[in-house]
């Protein structure tokens, strides 16, 4: 029992070390020190920290203190992604969306858009509810589905969410606005998200 105890401690001290470690590298990089970013920042990525992971991604992606390269940006960001950090994943949908350094596969992006999505990203939130909308990546032209992700999004500070609440409205009737806010009203962070309304489909 001790041994496991120990193995604890041990453990907890090397994710507060990381912790640490990836707080400096962040500060770093928002001082735009990106050369003392790399520096904190890389081992804790290769170590496998999500969130280094993440902002490595995003140093590759923007050409920050390391040369701008694409593929390495969809590596670290899928790492992240594949462990669960909203953020990269929405990256990730992006990447694939576009088919910056990837094939382009919009099923895979509504993938990884639906996996941020679920977890409360309001950029992932704001995409998915522009596939409903406008019946893009293969899905269902749904307004009230897109109603409810922009009425999360916006909750969550998307202006943009916000706009395309405001101009979806005009095209649905009372009931189903109705039910797009009561499927908003209902949903709860990481937990599924609606596939297709009652009322919504075209």
């Amino acid at each position: 029992m001790k041994k496991f105890i120990l193995a604890i401690g041990l453990a907890l001290g090397l994710q507060q070390a990381a912790m640490a470690g990836f707080a400096e590298g962040a500060t770093a990089y928002n001082n735009k020190n990106y050369s003392a970013a790399l520096k904190e920042i890389s081992p804790l990525a290769k170590a496998g920290n999500a969130d280094a992971q993440h902002l490595l991604g995003l140093m590759y992606y923007m050409g920050r203190g390391v040369t701008q390269d694409y593929k390495q940006a969809l590596e670290w960001h899928r790492k992240a992604a594949l462990q669960g950090k909203a953020d990269a994943q929405y990256v990730v949908g992006a990447m694939y969306y576009t088919g910056n350094a990837v094939i382009q596969d919009h099923k895979q992006a509504v993938t990884w858009f639906r996996k941020a999505a679920e977890q409360g990203h309001p950029d992932a939130q704001q995409a998915l509810g522009l596939m409903y909308r406008y019946h893009m990546a293969g899905m269902p032209q749904d307004n009230v589905i897109a109603y409810m992700l922009w009425n999360l999004a916006a909750a969550n500070g998307s202006m943009n969410a916000a706009e395309q609440r405001s101009a979806v409205v005009k095209s649905m009737t009372p009931e189903q606005i109705e039910e797009g806010q009561a499927l908003s009203a209902a949903w709860k962070p990481n937990t599924p998200l609606p596939r297709q309304s009652r009322t919504g489909g075209s």
